[in-house]
């Protein structure tokens, strides 16, 4: 019995000990806000934790320079050699926001810039009354106040993408029809062409062979096409992908 009151008095110890040495670890974080880098590293240093200033904002509250944010927030408890990540203030915003909305990205991209502002953010949207690559919106606003974030992001409209079909056939059907049916879908008649006639057998036929029989045939002027030809084949084929307004060709007999 006394060495089972031992074990569990060890093992409380043991317990007791490694709460304490662990909570000796940790440390409060203190307030950095409105102390400049310098004095916020020395601050932090002397708790045993380190710190990274991870980005910059305008504010018109905290002085150009000094710590604005931070993260853990003052009084939180964290590990020894914790990092803390600040913010550090701009100051108040010195230049206006310009207006950009109707030039083009790269215009609005370089009028931005030449002010000392980046472009945050590059969205696209299409939109078949305005042109392509001119500048829908912005935000910030041109002259807004208040502005925290020396960026501003656009919105771009793009082109719209061709609309695109899948060519039937036509193969049986007669070209004047055709052509009306390619008109009202918004394709254009492309050349019409007529098939050359099957290849004539030089076999005797009633006795007269192909190379006797009289030549006024071949004499007479090639066929053209009309409204009444029946289409035997199609550029594009049937089946492929086309866009509005594509040129299709014909061959007629």
């Amino acid at each position: 019995m006394l060495a089972l009151v031992l074990i569990v008095v060890a093992m409380i110890s043991a317990l007791t000990a490694m709460r304490f040495a662990i909570h000796g670890q940790e440390v409060t974080v203190p307030p950095l806000v409105g102390l400049s880098p310098a004095e916020a590293e020395r601050t932090v240093a002397a708790v045993g934790l380190e710190m990274s200033i991870e980005t910059q904002y305008y504010s018109p509250q905290i002085a150009e320079g000094r710590i604005m944010s931070q993260l853990p927030l003052a009084g939180t408890k964290v590990r020894h050699g914790w990092q803390v990540r600040v913010a550090q203030s701009l100051g108040p915003t010195r230049v206006a926001i310009p207006d950009v909305t109707g030039q083009s990205e790269h215009a609005a991209e370089l009028n931005i810039r030449r002010r000392g502002l980046d472009v945050a953010s590059i969205a696209t949207v299409e939109n078949g009354q305005i042109p392509a690559d001119q500048v829908l919106a912005q935000s910030p606003t041109a002259n807004a106040p208040q502005v925290t974030a020396p960026k501003i992001s656009l919105l771009v409209t793009s082109a719209a993408e061709a609309q695109t079909f899948v060519m039937p056939s036509f193969a049986g059907q007669p070209l004047g029809s055709v052509s009306r049916t390619l008109q009202d879908a918004g394709f254009r008649l492309g050349n019409v062409t007529v098939a050359p006639p099957p290849a004539v057998d030089e076999t005797a036929v009633n006795g007269v062979t192909a190379a006797s029989a009289p030549v006024a045939a071949s004499a007479q002027a090639p066929a053209q096409p009309s409204p009444a030809s029946i289409i035997v084949s199609q550029a594009p084929a049937a089946g492929q992908k086309v866009a509005a307004g594509t040129a299709v060709s014909f061959e007629v007999r």
